[in-house]
């Protein structure tokens, strides 16, 4: 059994168990988060698909931990002009195992 759901402006195939990083969501470490934007189920039987959600389908995951993605590099330039700007940006994530998948 496997479910799609969207949180944080992506979309996540998740299972049962499944450790998953998404964008920041509050909590901290052994919170339970529910998901209620829930786009597929596929169970063994049959696959659900919402418009645009499932009615009634909720993923329940536990916070493992809230860390941080690899640093990316920002480097601006323009050139003949002596301009050059370097910075970086680490994206805060959220890192859970998925609990649960119910309909």
């Amino acid at each position: 059994m496997y479910a799609v759901i969207k949180t944080g402006g992506k979309q996540h195939r998740v299972s049962v168990g499944d450790m998953v990083a998404t964008e920041k969501l509050e909590g901290s470490k052994g919170d339970t988060v529910v998901f209620d934007n829930v786009l597929m189920v596929a169970t063994d039987e049959a696959i659900r698909i919402g418009t645009p959600t499932v009615s009634g389908a909720k993923v329940v995951g536990e916070i493992v931990a809230q860390t941080k993605a690899e640093k990316i590099a920002v480097f601006h330039m323009k050139r003949r002009k002596g301009f050059k700007k370097k910075t970086g940006h680490r994206q805060p994530l959220t890192r859970m195992v998925i609990r649960d998948i119910s309909l």
